[in-house]
């Protein structure tokens, strides 16, 4: 279906390099001296933390492509039963303290009350900028890349069930271990800025991309589409955290098709991925290689016991 409604999308202005199209997350526009990155999300079920999320999310896609991301509009539209001037005001100042950190300017956007909402939903748009020379695409992984993965899965899913949905989990947890997985919006953090700015410094990056509604394997999914390859992986390489896997548990979802914000994936020559995953550790941010870009149909292929299966991509 989303393939159907991008291939109507009208797109016949040559200063525009990257437009939409599957696993590609960002708009970029060629600006003269500069690229400009362009990049929308919203934040539609979190209720806990709305503007901290909203600003992360969006950051990370820009930091995929090697941008910084620099300038923020936002879209607050707030339930007509539920709002007080203390509503805003709070998830503005969430906006204010996660920009501040991430060095972006808030420079515009709309608010308003609107009819039939029961929670807050907001929309931002984040624009970054990159040299023309260190632009980064999905399209970019060739064949005998190595595919690394950071952190590991599922961060966002983790934070945002045990911050929505704590007393779901009493039963099965102690009362320090949701706090735990609560903090993980925070630690390990939802935010992979970091993370792309350290394996680009480090050495070559092909492409990068942000797992996230999906989880990783749709993520592998949509890299593998974006770059015309077939992506071989080993499951056994990404990294589960033993909280994560039992909040997991706890709610009935796979943690590798969780929504996984959090985790940057990337593909990088053999040659660069020893310095890259060294570079990431001394950031103390744990990478994994958890497989090779190979020629072939655009897909992902999974490590067996015999030897490679194709990977059935889930349905969100």
């Amino acid at each position: 279906m989303l393939a159907a409604i991008l291939s109507r999308m009208p797109l016949e202005d040559p200063r525009v390099i990257l437009g939409p199209g599957i696993g590609l997350d960002c708009a970029v526009v060629d600006c003269g001296e500069r690229l400009a990155v362009y990049k929308s999300d919203p934040i539609t079920f979190a209720t806990d933390r709305i503007g901290y999320y909203l600003v992360h999310v969006n950051a990370n896609d820009i930091a995929t492509t090697g941008a910084r991301p620099l300038w923020l509009l936002v879209t607050l539209l707030l339930p007509e039963q539920e709002t007080s001037a203390v509503l805003p005001e709070l998830i503005m100042g969430q906006i204010q303290d996660a920009c501040r950190d991430l060095g972006i300017a808030v420079i515009g956007g709309h608010t308003e009350i609107t009819a039939g909402l029961d929670r807050p939903i907001a929309v931002g748009t984040l624009i970054g900028e990159v040299a023309r020379d260190r632009l980064i695409t999905p399209r970019g992984a060739g064949p005998g890349d190595r595919v690394l993965l950071t952190k590991g899965v599922p961060i966002e899913a983790t934070a945002l069930l045990a911050r929505e949905f704590p007393e779901r989990l009493r039963s099965a947890m102690t009362d320090s271990e949701i706090a735990a997985a609560q903090n993980y919006l925070f630690d390990p953090g939802i935010g992979i800025t970091r993370d792309a700015r350290a394996a680009i410094e480090a050495g070559r990056v092909t492409a990068m991309h942000d797992p996230t509604e999906g989880g990783v394997v749709t993520a592998l999914w949509e890299l593998a589409q974006a770059s015309c390859k077939t992506l071989r992986v080993d499951p056994s390489r990404i990294a589960v955290p033993a909280l994560a896997r039992r909040i997991c548990e706890a709610f009935g979802i796979d943690p590798l098709c969780a929504i996984a914000s959090g985790a940057l994936l990337l593909t990088t020559p053999p040659s660069a991925a020893n310095a890259i995953r060294e570079a990431l550790t001394n950031a103390q941010i744990a990478c994994a290689e958890i497989g090779v870009v190979a020629d072939g149909p655009p897909g992902v292929e999974r490590k067996t016991r015999t030897g490679y299966e194709l990977w059935a991509r889930p349905a969100a």
